[in-house]
């Protein structure tokens, strides 16, 4: 399949630069496993999901990743973090004007680090001297990340919107979105309908941003990122299955947790590191429905959507959300997508 087949046209006052007044004060869109829409909002998911239905939330929690800094000579430098590697070190993406030697100091206020070696696009940095940990100083002086799309500043609206209810793991640099419409009350109307939920992990890094650069998409390399799943997710997925009941991630990122988890063919404990890329053809084996936000054209995230529901569908899903006048990507409104019944539209994609 070619990068082209999953383009679309979006206009520019469709993408949310910030978000609803309330979290679940946001639209839905439905799109069942034969590929019909319908219009909802956010809280009629509560009628959406089943009592023998289980919700997979990821419990990564937002960092301020980015640090504006300069160079021992006066230049500017924004870092942002890819991941922490230790109390001290970290893995970041460099904006500069040149490029940083090994050894090269970036100056944060009363803090400084140093360049320890490259990998691959990153920058291993150390907090010199081991003054303060490097959380200690993102605290202090990040900044949240916002996607590139959202073309301003952070402002401290941000630390909580841009963050989910139930965050907890420290270590993303990106939020999982769909779990942002999620409201105690939302929660409360599951939980009085006998719904279950359980957490997974999976620290969302800045790679989920980074464009598709080749035409082929099976020739993209996926980016990696570190990710958990607990026993308790593994006794509830089975639990739900033996039920009857659909297995619902919230996000694709959940998505990608549960199916790295199950490439044994069955659900299975697990943490580690995962680069699993999901495209049309791809048969899950642990998903049956999600809830979303809307994605990037040509982006890997709709890739996944996708293969998930049949590409024709999303893009007709999307091209309705265009007309509707939905509102777009992070800060934007959300769909319930169901699995296609049928693979043979796929067959013929591939």
């Amino acid at each position: 399949m070619k990068l082209s087949d999953f383009s679309f046209d979006l206009p520019d006052e469709l993408i949310a630069r910030f978000p609803t007044e309330s979290r679940d004060a946001s639209r839905l869109l439905h799109v069942n496993s034969v590929g019909a829409i319908n219009d909802l909002n956010f809280i009629d998911i509560v009628n959406l999901v089943q009592p023998n239905d289980c919700l997979i939330f990821n419990n990564t929690k937002v960092i301020p990743a980015r640090l504006l800094g300069k160079r021992e000579s006066g230049g500017k430098v924004e870092l942002m973090l890819e991941r922490m590697t230790g109390e001290y070190e970290c893995l970041s993406l460099v904006k500069s004007s040149n490029r940083l030697p090994i050894g090269a100091k970036v100056i944060i206020e009363d803090v400084t680090l140093q360049v320890l070696e490259r990998v691959g696009q990153f920058y291993r940095f150390v907090v010199a001297g081991n003054q303060r940990s490097i959380l200690d100083v993102l605290n202090h002086y990040g900044h949240i990340p916002l996607p590139p799309y959202i073309d301003r500043s952070d402002t401290e609206f941000d630390v909580e919107r841009y963050q989910t209810i139930y965050a907890k793991e420290e270590g993303a640099v990106a939020a999982p979105t769909a779990g942002l419409h999620f409201t105690s009350e939302v929660f409360d109307a599951l939980k009085s309908k006998g719904v279950k939920w359980d957490f997974v992990t999976l620290h969302v890094g800045s790679g989920t941003f980074a464009p598709v650069r080749v035409e082929a998409i099976h020739d993209h390399q996926m980016h990696s990122e570190c990710y958990s799943v607990p026993h308790s997710v593994v006794e509830l997925v089975r639990e739900t299955k033996s039920k009857g009941g659909r297995v619902i991630a919230v996000g694709t990122t959940s998505v990608r947790c549960l199916e790295s988890a199950s490439q044994a063919g069955s659900l299975q404990a697990q943490s580690g590191e995962t680069d699993i890329f999901i495209y049309p053809g791809y048969q899950f084996k642990c998903v049956d429905a999600l809830v979303t936000n809307f994605h990037l054209p040509e982006s890997t995230l709709i890739m996944l959507v996708s293969a998930f529901c049949n590409r024709s569908s999303i893009l007709a899903a999307y091209q309705h959300a265009v007309e509707q006048k939905y509102r777009f990507f992070s800060y934007g409104d959300a769909m319930f997508l169901e699995k296609a019944d049928s693979r043979e539209e796929l067959k013929d994609e591939i």
